[in-house]
């Protein structure tokens, strides 16, 4: 490429390819501007779109943006500072921010505001990702980018450092021009926005979301309106954490629509891991931040620890939910009856508290100290962090200090003399633990035994501190020092958000939330572990374990939407991405225009996981249920087939008889796809269409051969059945005993001539379609019931990951697959916003149009 076709594809860039051929005409002849209008088409044409990030765009939006150029200065300097990075890491980096480049709005566009939105992971990048998206946009012409970073002044200030680091410091001089640094937020300049302007220079402003602060933002940018000298000014805020105060709020979010106000070529695009604000924000409003132009879908990155790895989820639509879904062993239960030990329960309570250094602090403290040292014998001497977090109030964190330094003192004072009892049970720990998550599980790990990190344990002691970090203390975690950090980190909001703890080990947090984001946000575990990915642990309750396994379950939900409505080319203003609710937290405290969501069973199957395994009566209610159905359907003379091997298969049985079963039949409150009168609505609706289906029900009795009188279940009409085996996982029973997987995927074609090894061999969408082209099974149900012991024991292979049941009773599972040609749709325990009053057809004639902080900065 000459430097004249350079310089004409930077014109391009710029202010689009109207105005290049108005400003080159003349001065080059037509044959020269051809070739590089040529050049210029050449590039767009070849950039990469097609890296996994899913995204909704706006329709008629088409990728723009050629991708890096020679002549770029910023993207390349920011490019080559990631030494941290893979080469592969830093390749998709470079395909995903330019995807999002290319779907803002083309600067051949006079006047355009695009508005976005990155849906990350928490602790997963997304600071890489929106710093990389700066550095194009000035490369392209940005004139101003504000970062609006978070409400809290650790994460502005640890943001400006990143982006001082990055930037401005990589970049040649006169590239950026920051008004913000590490120790000032945003105040006034002497000097006039078109003061600081000139040569190529790129405006860098890094605000946390705070009224005063954006106030002060506004004013200046206002006067620069009047002045003129915001004209063209091709502006990019990027909204960090951003369902965090800028949505449906009384102040900062009047004050964000008033800064996209002030220009005529704007981008607003925020990052959140957290999206369900945002996505719940009423489209019909034009000049409110809803996401409009795309939302984009930043992929797990390689060697990310986030819910799924730690928790394991539930299998969503189409998936099989097979061992990759169980998590690592790495949460241990804090039991419920010593809360109040280690937490005020109760208003006013927290005044006078002290708190206790129960069993399970001091086996967390004590593990953090020989994760520490096993990280050194490594020979990784970066900064070591454990999180505790009890509570949100600042005089809760500061009862702590005292407690947590007396423990570590008088364990370094036993580790200093050597004392036997001591040494022991820091030997039996740590051989436990390291049976549980073997390193072996991780290339590249090797187990440390207590033998090797021994000798380590008193420089751990010698160097680990208490910090105590919240808006009022003087304590803050700081990295920057010269010598690596080991820190018991106390805390609660400001270390819940965006904040990353460096080498962060141990996590002690019972914490409690009302909302997913929320709690999500607190899981400052999750990120990379790069080195020592067998050593981080969890302390939290069984029902905290639960909530953050089933918000798992709805991060991929929320992608799998994504990626569904990308491939039917649906846009954010045409459909609303589903959010699953819970029975006891909210999605967000912003619903937004949120409305029930209508879901359809059409080719799906549905199983029971959740049984409340000391209640008897319930297991009994469910046998009967059982026992009721199947007598009935046998008194009918429904055919029977029987496999010979404990299968039963009931053949053309009445729906009424399996609506009735499904009325008495008892399902966990926690597994809202089976909600009985979901399921016998969506039934019902199915027999009422004009060509009825699901009139007919095949039940498969999914037992085992007879082999003694105590694992038998009666299901009536002469038929007996042995018990199969379904054991349950780890830290689960009682009210919510989970064995996970009911059923296997060739049981979707049990009632069908297909043996079970072909059936295993096909994929989920090719056994839909087997149904589907039968004309036996294309309009017939599958119910499925399992007789499982109460005294189910785990298979030798899986005896580290899961636990006997030790059920009150036997008990029957239950699942239900339902042919692809059902259509009905009825109302489905999850949200997504109200799309219903928008009007699409004029998306481009879109007008123009937190609470108080505590950590605010004064003057």
């Amino acid at each position: 490429m000459d430097q004249f076709a350079a310089v004409f594809i930077d014109w391009v860039e710029r202010f689009g390819l109207a105005e290049a051929l108005r400003r080159f005409r003349g001065a080059f002849t037509d044959e020269q501007i051809d070739e590089w209008v040529e050049e210029y088409e050449r590039l767009v044409e070849g950039v990469k779109i097609g890296y996994p990030p899913k995204m909704l765009s706006a329709p008629g939006l088409r990728p723009w943006y050629p991708g890096p150029l020679p002549h770029h200065e910023r993207w390349p300097a920011f490019r080559d500072s990631l030494t941290r990075l893979s080469a592969d890491a830093v390749e998709r980096l470079d395909q995903s921010t330019s995807k999002i480049i290319a779907y803002t709005h083309s600067p051949d566009t006079s006047e355009y505001l695009t508005k976005g939105l990155v849906v990350g992971y928490v602790q997963s990048g997304k600071t890489t990702s929106f710093t990389g998206v700066a550095a194009k946009a000035a490369d392209i012409g940005y004139k101003l980018v504000i970062v609006l970073s978070g409400i809290h002044n650790g994460l502005r200030r640890q943001t400006q450092e990143r982006l001082l680091a990055e930037l401005v410091d990589t970049a040649g001089d006169g590239a950026w021009f920051p008004l913000t640094d590490v120790t000032k937020d945003f105040h006034k300049p002497s000097a006039t926005f078109a003061a600081h302007q000139g040569g190529d220079r790129t405006i860098l402003i890094v605000a946390k979301k705070q009224k005063d602060v954006l106030a002060r933002l506004l004013s200046w940018l206002t006067n620069a309106a009047k002045n003129g000298s915001l004209t063209n000014i091709p502006a990019l805020i990027i909204d960090d954490e951003a369902d965090q105060a800028s949505v449906e709020t009384p102040k900062i979010n009047p004050q964000i629509r008033a800064l996209l106000k002030l220009f005529s070529r704007r981008a607003y695009i925020g990052y959140t891991a957290t999206p369900f604000a945002n996505v719940l924000i009423d489209p019909s409003v034009p000049d409110e931040l809803y996401p409009e132009t795309f939302i984009l879908n930043l992929p797990e990155p390689d060697g990310y620890f986030g819910a799924e790895k730690i928790f394991g989820r539930d299998a969503v639509e189409g998936e099989y939910a097979g061992p990759q879904l169980d998590g690592y062993d790495m949460v241990r239960i804090v039991p419920s009856n010593t809360l109040e030990l280690i937490r005020p329960m109760g208003r006013g309570s927290e005044n006078g508290f002290a708190p206790t250094i129960t069993d399970e602090l001091a086996e967390a403290l004590r593990y953090f100290v020989l994760a520490t040292a096993a990280r050194r014998y490594r020979g990784d001497k970066s900064h070591s962090t454990m999180l505790v977090h009890t509570g949100m109030k600042t005089v809760i964190h500061d009862a702590y200090r005292e407690p947590l330094r007396h423990f570590l003192s008088e364990l370094a004072a036993a580790v200093e003399r050597q004392e036997a009892s001591t040494l022991t049970e820091l030997k039996m720990q740590w051989e436990k633990e390291t049976d549980r998550v073997p390193a072996s599980l991780f290339d590249g790990l090797s187990t440390v035994s207590f033998d090797e990190l021994a000798g380590l344990l008193h420089e751990v002691l010698s160097d680990v501190t208490v910090v105590v970090d919240n808006f009022r203390s003087r304590d803050r975690l700081d990295y920057s020092g010269p010598r690596p950090v080991v820190a018991v980190a106390v805390g609660g909001n400001t270390l819940s958000r965006g904040l990353t703890l460096e080498g962060l080990v141990v996590s002690f947090f019972v914490r409690t939330a009302k909302t997913y984001d929320t709690l999500l946000q607190m899981g400052r575990w999750f990120g990379f572990r790069g080195g020592y990915e067998d050593l981080p642990r969890i302390w939290m309750t069984s029902g905290l374990k639960s909530d953050f396994r089933h918000l798992a379950t709805v991060e991929a939900e929320i992608r799998l939407d994504i990626a569904r409505y990308e491939e039917q080319n649906m846009s954010p203003r045409e459909v609303g991405v589903r959010i699953r609710t819970h029975p006891v937290l909210n999605v967000t405290a912003k619903m937004g225009a949120a409305r029930i969501a209508y879901a359809s069973y059409g080719g799906r199957r549905v199983q029971a996981r959740y049984f409340r395994e000391n209640d008897a009566d319930w297991l009994r209610a469910n046998r009967v249920a059982a026992k009721t159905m199947v007598t009935a359907a046998v008194s009918d003379g429904v055919k029977v087939d029987d496999h010979g091997d404990g299968t039963m298969i009931l053949r053309d049985v009445d729906v009424a008889q399996v609506l009735s079963f499904l009325n008495a039949y008892g399902v966990h409150e926690d597994s809202p796809d089976l909600d009985p009168r979901l399921v016998t609505a969506y039934i019902e609706k199915e027999n009422r269409r004009t060509d009825p289906s699901l009139l007919t029900w095949n039940v498969a009795l999914m037992g085992a051969p007879v082999r003694d009188e105590d694992h038998v279940v009666d299901f009536g009409g002469g038929i007996r059945l042995g018990t199969i085996e379904r054991s349950l996982m780890k830290d689960t029973g009682g009210d919510k005993a989970d064995i996970k997987t009911l059923m296997s995927k060739e049981h979707r074609v049990v009632d069908m001539d297909i043996s079970a090894s072909a059936a295993r061999g096909k994929s989920e969408g090719a056994l839909v379609d087997l149904r589907n082209a039968s004309v036996e099974h294309a309009t017939t149900g599958l119910l499925l019931l399992y007789p499982i012991a109460r005294d189910s024991k785990p298979e030798p292979a899986n005896i580290d990951s899961r636990v006997p049941f030790n059920a009150a009773g036997h008990v029957i599972g239950m699942a239900l697959v339902f042919p692809g040609n059902a259509e009905d749709k009825v109302r489905n325990k999850y949200v997504q916003v109200d799309t219903s009053g928008v009007d699409t057809s004029e998306y481009d004639e879109i007008p123009d149009a937190l609470e108080d902080d505590q950590d605010s900065e004064s003057a």
